[in-house]
């Protein structure tokens, strides 16, 4: 089957998002160890990538996992978007993708303070071709949902899309789906293999 449309993830694969450096930057060890599991892969989190709950609500969350340390909670949300830089590689890699014809699209877990205040990392998404953010669609990975919306939305075929993300789950959902799926562990590592897999399914 001809693959024609390459579907990214975006966090940790088309933008760096180091949130335990972000935390062992901005506190000492003891209080990153404790701050990292009251928000981060909690059900909170996902919530705030869903975008249904306000920014306050999604706090209080946080906060109810690690109350003594309200005042750190609310400094790592309000500075969260420092996670979040461009990898040297993905305006490259889009636009060598295009080049060789395929059609690129983004579907990705990502939550609405980012968006908002780091225009300079979601450019991103005006070299691609379109795509989803959870946070205005109300889905998240690995919901068949989500991935069903983009298909719909662009007028896609699942079995002539790859996908690539970093995380297992959302690889799984995107098989299960009929889609042609890499777990994306690094660009040294993986571009080339990559680019010989879309290679051959592109004739």
């Amino acid at each position: 089957m001809m693959i024609r449309n390459v579907i990214f993830d975006v966090g940790n694969v088309l933008i760096e998002f180091d949130w335990q450096k972000f935390l062992r930057n901005l506190f000492d060890e003891e209080t990153a160890k404790v701050v990292s599991p009251a928000m981060w892969g909690t059900a909170a989190w996902d919530e705030m990538d869903r975008g249904v709950l306000s920014m306050e609500e999604v706090t209080a969350l946080f906060i109810a996992n690690a109350p003594d340390y309200e005042p750190q909670i609310r400094e790592a949300l309000d500075r969260v978007s420092e996670c979040a830089s461009v990898k040297p590689y993905t305006i490259g890699w889009i636009r060598e993708l295009k080049a060789k014809g395929f059609h690129v699209y983004y579907l990705s877990n990502y939550f609405q303070r980012i968006w908002e205040q780091r225009p300079d990392v979601r450019a991103f998404a005006d070299e691609t071709d379109g795509g989803i953010f959870s946070w205005q669609e109300k889905v998240i990975k690995p919901s068949p949902e989500s991935f069903q919306r983009l298909l719909d939305r662009y007028g896609l075929k699942a079995e002539e899309s790859l996908f690539i993300d970093d995380n297992p789950k959302n690889i799984a959902a995107a098989e299960a789906l009929g889609f042609h799926a890499v777990r994306f562990e690094s660009y040294e590592q993986q571009h080339e293999q990559i680019m010989q897999y879309l290679a051959e399914r592109i004739k």
